[in-house]
């Protein structure tokens, strides 16, 4: 059974709550009919409750950017799972390399997260993906998979199928540069056959990989053709209704 084709759109720290709300409201609206793909946003913290109420009873799933991996605490300014899940939310984005570039996530917190987002009953979308040196070197395999024995390994097999990976060349988040539908498939089977190795089959054959990095309309219909890119997670063209149900509207009609 073909793996149903999942797009999420990342606002990053884009939309207030004001317009976090109308483009909620667009979005709504375009996706009346739409049953064939699953999507989720992602607006940043301030904005979740207002999404939640303008996609209330639709098939749109809200998630958060990030989570704290405890439950509570003095950790001022942080958001724990548990509090994301009473506000609506279902998925969280854990590991992205904003995150780790920025603001020097590792691996073994990008692990942490993922145990909390499981602990909290929110649906992780986990990130890896290399540098330009790192695939200039030759490296970009051995990154990944290190990012995924990290975050992955030991997990019970129910919980590593419920997590959805999301391979996103750091070269070509907001550059405008896409890696080619072959350099992208060429990965995600390589983080197919590694989670292969790993676990039994049933999560390589079952769990979703997301393509990310410059995925806007024009190009998607291309991506999703390739048979181990799942969808996408969508960054600067989540922003604009017209471009994302564009984006939407090409994972529900490429054949797979």
């Amino acid at each position: 059974m073909a793996r149903r084709p999942f797009i999420a759109g990342n606002w990053k720290m884009n939309h207030g709550p004001h317009a976090a709300a109308s483009l909620a409201r667009e979005l709504r609206a375009g996706l009346v009919d739409q049953a064939a793909v699953d999507v989720a946003v992602l607006p940043p913290a301030i904005s979740i409750a207002a999404v939640v109420e303008r996609l209330r009873h639709t098939l749109v799933e809200v998630g958060a950017q990030d989570l704290h991996p405890a439950p509570h605490g003095a950790f001022t300014g942080a958001i724990a799972g548990e509090m994301l899940r009473e506000a609506g939310c279902t998925r969280v984005v854990v590991g992205h390399s904003e995150r780790r570039q920025l603001f020097g996530e590792d691996d073994a917190l990008v692990r942490q997260k993922v145990e909390a987002a499981l602990r909290a009953g929110l649906l992780p979308i986990l990130c890896c993906g290399e540098t330009l040196a790192e695939r200039e070197s030759g490296a970009a395999q051995r990154v990944v998979e290190r990012q995924l024995d990290a975050a992955l390994r030991g997990l019970p097999p129910d919980q590593a199928v419920s997590i959805t990976i999301a391979y996103e060349p750091v070269w070509a988040i907001g550059t405008g540069r896409t890696a080619s539908p072959d350099q992208a498939q060429e990965l995600h089977a390589h983080i197919r056959g590694w989670l292969r190795a790993h676990f039994p089959r049933f999560v390589a054959d079952d769990l979703r990989i997301q393509y990310g990095g410059s995925v806007k309309a024009s190009n998607a219909a291309s991506l999703f053709a390739m048979p181990d890119i799942d969808g996408a997670l969508v960054g600067g063209a989540s922003l604009t209704a017209a471009e994302f149900l564009g984006i939407v509207s090409a994972a529900s009609s490429t054949p797979r």
